[in-house]
């Protein structure tokens, strides 16, 4: 029971007393104190008179009271609406979403500021008329028709959708729609609330680009060619078809990096893509895998041939100058060719496959393609192998050095050795350097092998000095790994501090590519070594990118003959031709002459007629331990 009940009826029940104690007052007591019938009459109508008087004056005021109270709280309870109202009103116009109002038939009815923002239309252009005025074409009537239900079953939608503002752009809409309903549960109008999403939008796509796409070229990355791959893989078994993937490596590409900077380098990769591009046909997926290493993903190719051509196309290509800041460079690269199913079942095989293709190309002398053949994958399993037991024997010492002498084709002595390192493998026995120098090369522990010969070399050299044992040198070779590290001549002259060598008696044989990784830096180096006081020599002269320029500014002593040129002496007229002209070369220059690779008494004589002044080879003796080496040895001419 409401206070107000409870005061109403405490009300009655005293106004029900008074009326009861006023009528006993006139039927019980006027009598006792009137005796005159008359009188008596006349009292109890004024007494009721007065009842009727007071009772109406009580009616009176209590109904004003309660007007009064009712008024004061209907004034309040409208002032608080019309707060709750201008409220509403303000968050509503002032939201950053759109806000659109409908009645139960879906005739606007109103909109908000956000609305006209977003939209482009005025609130006179859209009242009165139906939201379908902003449909994009993009939706079919079946999405509508779901929206609808939705609604209607659960009293609110949420979702996507495509709209059109009032200059025709398509944009995207996260938007709720939900039903108004009144105390009957009669739908009374629908209320739409969305947000512009097309910054995200946008954002998604530009991170999915940056995911799948390679920021420089733009070309596919390697996650995106890697899904590619797999896709045509699949539908390459279920249809029964190829699938070649070519790997393109560009050749020497660091040396533009080095030289040029990354600057120019990267000008050069967007170059190479582009040409790339050009050279690829439709339906031919290209992508940047990382650094210069390109890949092409050939779908149901005719034949394997059909992926050399494009190979070859490739290289061809290249070979075309690039422009790059008004300098023309020249470029060339080497291509593994994997072909599916024959060479591998799998996308991640595929490509596996194609890098070992890609790496027999570049040992065949780089600027070519090859294809992938079984034998591949064993000769890559072995350098896997080959790796790990070659740091194993650096660990246990399993390296040996042997000393190969080099004779003075004059006096017939020995006047110095050259130190090759041989691996006394445990199981294997004596391990090729053929065979085990490249993947010390390409693992990177040719610097540690390097630095173990250099340092077993000038050891041996002291010892001999020390019994007496009259030579002039010692050579050892520096590999371009070490050569290019830039701090050589500190690491030569730490290596003679340990083990107390004359600098004179240290010979350094430097190969031509090793020069030419970086000319200008090499040339320098090759001045501190000289300063340190040893000799320098020149490795394989005639087989790499001889610059009689570079040569001439070289602090070099001695030139060496490739052992390709003295093969052919004394019958091939090239190599007469060639050898001639490197002895006259280093006279000129005030060198000395060394030739390589002499396994006949006839080729000494032509060099020894020819001016050569020193000869190493088999027919001297091979490469051998330092307690082996008969420094009496003095082997006999051919007679002329």
């Amino acid at each position: 029971m409401s206070a107000i009940t409870r005061d109403a009826l405490k009300t009655a029940l005293l106004y029900g007393l008074l009326s009861i104690f006023w009528l006993v007052f006139s039927d019980c007591v006027l009598p006792l104190l009137i005796e005159d019938s008359i009188q008596l009459a006349r009292a109890q109508l004024m007494s009721g008179y007065a009842w009727l008087a007071l009772s109406a004056v009580s009616i009176y005021l209590a109904r004003s009271r309660l007007l009064g109270f009712i008024g004061i709280k209907a004034r309040a309870q409208r002032d608080q609406d019309l707060q709750h109202l201008r409220l509403a009103a303000a968050v509503f116009d002032s939201t950053l979403e759109g806000v659109l109002v409908t009645d139960a038939n879906g005739v606007i009815v109103h909109v908000n500021r956000a609305f006209m923002s977003i939209t482009g239309y005025r609130q006179d252009e859209v009242l009165g008329m139906r939201p379908n005025k902003f449909k994009s074409g993009r939706h079919g009537p079946d999405f509508y028709e779901r929206m609808y239900k939705t609604i209607l079953a659960a009293g609110q939608w949420s979702g996507e959708i495509w709209n059109r503002r009032k200059d025709g752009e398509i944009y995207p809409q996260w938007q709720s729609i939900r039903s108004i309903k009144d105390d009957r549960g009669s739908i009374t109008h629908f209320v739409a609330v969305f947000s512009d999403i097309t910054s995200i939008k946008h954002s998604e796509r530009e991170l999915a680009h940056l995911a799948h796409y390679d920021a420089l070229t733009g070309l596919p990355n390697r996650l995106l060619f890697t899904d590619r791959a797999e896709q045509a893989q699949t539908h390459a078994r279920r249809n029964k078809q190829n699938l070649a993937l070519l790997l393109i490596d560009l050749d020497h590409f660091k040396h533009i990096n080095d030289s040029l900077g990354h600057n120019v380098g990267d000008e050069v990769l967007k170059a190479v893509s582009e040409r790339l591009a050009q050279l690829m046909e439709k339906g031919v997926t290209l992508a940047r895998l990382g650094g210069d290493e390109f890949a092409v993903l050939i779908e149901n190719p005719q034949q394997a041939m059909q992926a050399a051509e494009l190979a070859q196309g490739v290289l061809d290509g290249l070979r075309e100058p690039f422009l790059i800041d008004a300098q023309s460079l020249f470029l060339t690269a080497s291509i593994g060719i994997s072909i599916f199913p024959n060479d591998a079942l799998s996308a991640e095989q595929l490509l596996r496959n194609a890098d070992a293709a890609l790496f027999q190309a570049k040992s065949q002398g780089r600027e070519s393609y090859a294809l992938y053949t079984e034998e591949l994958t064993a000769h890559a399993q072995r350098r896997v192998e080959l790796t790990s037991e070659l740091r194993r024997a650096i660990v246990k010492k399993e390296l040996r050095l042997f000393y190969q002498p080099i004779h003075n084709l004059h006096t017939r002595r020995i006047e110095g050795v050259e130190a090759l390192v041989r691996w006394l493998h445990p199981q294997r026995g004596m391990v090729s350097p053929g065979e085990f120098i490249p993947i010390a090369e390409q693992s990177g522990l040719i610097a540690d092998i390097d630095n173990w010969v250099l340092t077993e070399a000038c050891r041996q050299m002291r010892q001999w000095l020390e019994d007496g044992i009259r030579l002039s040198f010692v050579a050892v070779n520096v590999s371009s790994r070490l050569f290019g590290r830039g701090d050589l001549d500190r690491r030569v002259a730490q290596v003679l501090t340990e083990t107390g060598l004359a600098s004179q008696y240290l010979e350094l044989e430097v190969t031509e590519s090793a020069v030419m990784d970086d000319p200008e830096q090499a040339i320098e180096q090759m001045h501190r070594l000289r300063d340190l006081g040893l000799k320098l020599s020149i490795d394989d002269f005639g087989t790499g990118y001889s610059s009689l320029l570079r040569l001439k500014r070289m602090p070099v002593q001695k030139l060496k003959i490739d052992q390709g040129f003295v093969a052919g002496l004394p019958d091939d007229e090239d190599d007469i031709a060639i050898v001639r002209a490197i002895i006259a070369l280093a006279q000129a220059m005030g060198m000395r002459v060394l030739a390589e690779g002499i396994e006949q008494a006839e080729q000494a004589h032509f060099l020894l007629k020819n001016q050569c002044e020193l000869g190493q080879g088999y027919w001297f003796a091979r490469p051998m331990p330092a307690e082996q080496i008969d420094w009496q040895h003095a082997p006999v001419f051919a007679s002329t």
